[in-house]
């Protein structure tokens, strides 16, 4: 992951002592915890500012890759950050599990409605999420759901973009400073078509599979019997040979799709969002 090599040292730091300075304001913290970069950064700054009184929260539920959970997990361990894990349960609700354009509002709904339950039975003050300055610019609607539950934004509170908070988590020795984005398994899978359990378990071992096989950054596309297979656009040569294309076809039909394709344009967050109509997109929910 890229790294701009003279970031405004100056700027920066007074973006993080903003953010140490709100932080320190909020009481008991409560903060969504994925494991990626923005939501890793915002624990670990909290617990600079907090110790003991905050908890990083990590949702468990059939959409977060085993992978992920196990390396969330371990970065929480490995900075000593008060942690908890909790079971959401969004695969029970009809309008998540529809898949509409309102399927990340319905998620962080569940997750924002079950964090709320734990600050209220733990004293917690406030619960706080690692929306970023750039996230602004792109359809998040889990972000309306945030807004609902009077959810805390320190970092965009504080004007952090994506690459204000690599930098600083590389300055901090932050491991997870260049790790590739990486939302839930829901997102893989095609506006319209149900979220399942077997959907998002093809998808999980689809992904890992592709790892295994040396590629970083990556997403496995679910659109029914076709997998549409997205890899970043400098590892797509090697993604391109006869071999690999074998091996692809080999892993995926084995999961179950009947035809493999690579997209050539390569690896792009938020894809599936280009089917969506423009009245979606500018939303705030649906």
């Amino acid at each position: 992951m890229a790294v701009e090599d003279q970031p405004d040292s100056e700027l920066l730091n007074v973006k993080l002592l903003s953010l140490h300075q709100h932080l320190s304001s909020l009481g008991r913290v409560l903060v969504a915890y994925s494991g990626g970069v923005d939501s890793a950064f915002l624990a670990w700054a909290a617990h600079r500012a907090l110790g003991e009184n905050m908890l990083a929260v990590l949702a468990d539920s059939p959409s977060l890759a085993r992978s992920q959970m196990q390396d969330a997990v371990s970065f929480a361990q490995e900075q000593g950050l008060p942690f908890a894990i909790l079971q959401t349960a969004e695969m029970e609700r009809p309008e998540y599990r529809r898949n509409d354009g309102a399927r990340c509002f319905h998620c962080k709904d569940e997750l924002f409605t079950v964090m709320e339950e734990l600050r209220a039975r733990q004293g917690f003050d406030v619960i706080a999420y690692g929306v970023n300055a750039d996230d602004q610019g792109d359809y998040r609607p889990g972000q309306q759901a945030a807004r609902e539950h009077g959810v805390a934004a320190p970092l965009l509170d504080a004007r952090l973009s994506k690459q204000d908070i690599r930098n600083l988590a590389r300055e901090a020795g932050l491991r997870v400073w260049d790790k590739p984005a990486s939302a839930c398994l829901s997102s893989r899978i095609e506006y319209g078509r149900p979220v399942t359990h077997e959907a998002l378990q093809a998808v999980e071992q689809g992904e890992e599979a592709l790892r295994a096989l040396g590629f970083r950054q990556l997403r496995v596309r679910h659109h029914g019997d076709i997998v549409r297979l997205e890899i970043a656009r400098d590892e797509l040569a090697r993604a391109l040979s006869p071999d690999m294309a074998a091996e692809f076809t080999r892993i995926f039909k084995a999961l179950g799709f009947t035809y493999v394709t690579l997209d050539l344009e390569g690896f792009r967050s938020g894809s599936m969002n280009a089917v969506l109509p423009v009245t979606i997109l500018t939303s705030n929910k649906d």
